[in-house]
């Protein structure tokens, strides 16, 4: 959308000024053109990934069962089940297609952020930039929690209700499914991983005037409740996984109304600069 120059910003008016032929107005088509081109790029990355990553789909599956195998270590006959003639194989796909988007997902963000950042002033793609390189921190940092500490609590916590049986009882054991297993593994990791990515929202929010660190500081006690009813949906209905993911999530809020604050500061050093070069 174009923009009278008359009603711009110092700062943007300098940034159109640098950008030169970028500030130029693209036709329609082109801006589609270049979309499917995006898009083709990160359809071809996923499908580069995905067959990569079903080349080593067995030592994934080996990772991401560890959790349980060390639980289960030193007890003979413990095993996964399946009990569909296909579900093993399909298994191996879903694997290998979960361990493709978290491989290619800077190569998709990377797509994206070129075809937005032409249309973003200079000092946008330099506010905005910190935010996508941060993404993929914390979703590393979301998923090394749920897989490192609460895998192996709610799993030990799972186990226990392991019966040996008795007379006139049946014996207890658990015999997971394998898809059941990874299904909820890969669903846990990504719960998690994009809950970290709450203080990007926020901080792209408050840029942008949607949201202000005095409103998220009052409205604290609904993001409590919404924070553990969120945990109750995502989670296995454990209170080690629901506290797990809830109390990092309240961490992380309180994180983004501090960073809330930086920005608010920051937009107000700007402007006064602006006023007083006008």
């Amino acid at each position: 959308m174009s923009q009278d120059p008359l009603e711009l910003t110092q700062a943007e008016q300098e940034d159109g000024a640098e950008d030169g032929a970028e500030g130029e107005k693209m036709p329609l088509i082109q801006h589609l053109i270049e979309l499917r081109n995006r898009l083709l790029w990160s359809i071809g990355a996923l499908v580069v990934g995905f067959v990569l990553c079903y080349i080593v789909a067995e030592e994934m599956y080996t990772f991401l069962v560890q959790p349980l195998a060390d639980l289960m270590e030193g007890q003979p006959g413990r095993r996964l089940i399946y009990t569909g003639l296909h579900e093993a194989f399909f298994t191996y796909l879903k694997i290998a297609f979960f361990g493709s988007v978290c491989l290619t997902f800077p190569i998709v963000a990377g797509q994206m952020w070129a075809f937005i950042a032409p249309g973003l002033y200079k000092h946008e793609r330099h506010a905005f930039l910190p935010f996508l390189m941060a993404t993929p921190v914390l979703f590393l940092m979301g998923a090394s929690l749920v897989y490192y500490l609460i895998f192996p609590l709610a799993w030990q916590f799972f186990m226990s209700f392991e019966s040996a049986g008795g007379a006139g009882t049946l014996a207890i054991v658990m015999e997971p499914k394998v898809n059941e297993y990874l299904s909820l593994v890969m669903k846990l990791i990504f719960a998690f991983g994009l809950s970290f990515q709450l203080p990007v929202v926020l901080m792209l929010m408050a840029r942008a005037g949607m949201v202000s660190s005095k409103g998220l500081a009052e409205k604290r006690k609904y993001a409590v409740v919404i924070t553990f009813a969120a945990a109750a949906l995502l989670t296995p209905p454990d209170i080690i996984s629901q506290i797990g993911l809830g109390i990092p999530i309240l961490l992380l809020y309180e994180i983004s109304i501090i960073g809330t604050k930086l920005v608010e500061k920051k937009r107000a050093q700007r402007e006064a600069a602006e006023d007083d070069a006008s």
